[in-house]
């Protein structure tokens, strides 16, 4: 109709033509040619987006990016240290190196610009959270820091108890005390292992075992948000030295050990009392 026909002419007379950007634009019900053609000239692309969340292991961060719709995919094939070489950071670990958030993309984006994108977005958050760490803190460097963030991660998901794990740990660093961590253990097990930690597994000496090895683990264990960044670099102050699950999701904090085997043996007997296995 020439109705339909005036926004092309409209484009040809005054060389929009050329201007419209290639990419993958979203149709609206009540679009007309002339607010689709503004659409196209100012290359407003549909933006897809992939949520990282915090807790993440490198991972569970690989497979989404290989399971994203309309990404290219250069990375299939290459194992970790491969990846980080193409980052331009050969030889670095890539656990906990990605930030956990929302990151928007468009059609034809690469996997390895996601990644480089969720690289740079670490580095600047533990830049933030390092400058504003506590004069006392025993941690000696960012990565230090990082490691330790990546523990009070997946130890607690309560917003008000990450600064009190943080203490916990950082306590037991400057008292060169085991941290008996357990989910570094987790990290550390073998891949056909599951369920809770044995015993056994607990005594198996390895990197990731502290329960065995003092100070922390040589890499992180998980991808840390800002909040458990801020919790590491500062802590909350105390005298707390142990703590265990209460089995409602937070955790007893006890500053000597006797106190410490009373609350475990409270939650031990909930737990049977429910009738949960050890």
């Amino acid at each position: 109709s020439l109705h339909d026909a005036l926004p092309i002419f409209h484009a040809r007379v005054h060389g929009l033509a050329a201007r419209i950007r290639a990419g993958e634009y979203r149709i609206e019900p009540l679009d007309t040619p002339r607010t689709l053609l503004d659409r196209w000239v100012a290359g407003r692309v549909l933006r897809r987006s992939i949520t990282i969340p915090e807790g993440w292991t490198f991972a569970r961060i690989r497979a989404a990016l290989a399971a994203l719709p309309y990404v290219e995919q250069t990375l299939t094939g290459l194992d970790d240290a491969a990846i980080m070489q193409r980052l331009g950071e050969p030889g670095l670990h890539p656990e906990g190196r990605f930030f956990p958030d929302t990151y928007l993309y468009v059609r034809g984006t690469r996997d390895l610009d996601l990644l480089r994108q969720m690289r740079r977005a670490l580095d600047r958050q533990l830049a933030t959270a390092w400058a504003r760490r506590a004069a006392d803190t025993p941690l000696r460097t960012p990565d230090e820091a990082l490691v330790l963030a990546s523990i009070v991660e997946k130890e607690t998901g309560l917003p008000a108890e990450r600064r009190q794990v943080a203490g916990v740990y950082a306590r037991r660093l400057a008292l060169g005390m085991p941290l008996q961590a357990d989910p570094t253990v987790l990290y550390g097990r073998s891949e056909d292992a599951s369920g809770e930690l044995t015993r056994t597994e607990l005594r198996a000496d390895g990197p990731y075992n502290t329960y065995t090895r003092k100070g922390l683990p040589p890499t992180p264990i998980a991808a840390p948000g800002a909040a458990a960044l801020a919790a590491a670099v500062d802590p909350e102050p105390g005298d707390a030295l142990y703590f265990v699950a209460r089995g409602d999701g937070g955790h007893v904090f006890s500053a000597t050990l006797e106190d410490h085997q009373r609350a475990v043996r409270q939650y031990r007997a909930q737990r049977a009392a429910r009738g949960d296995r050890e």
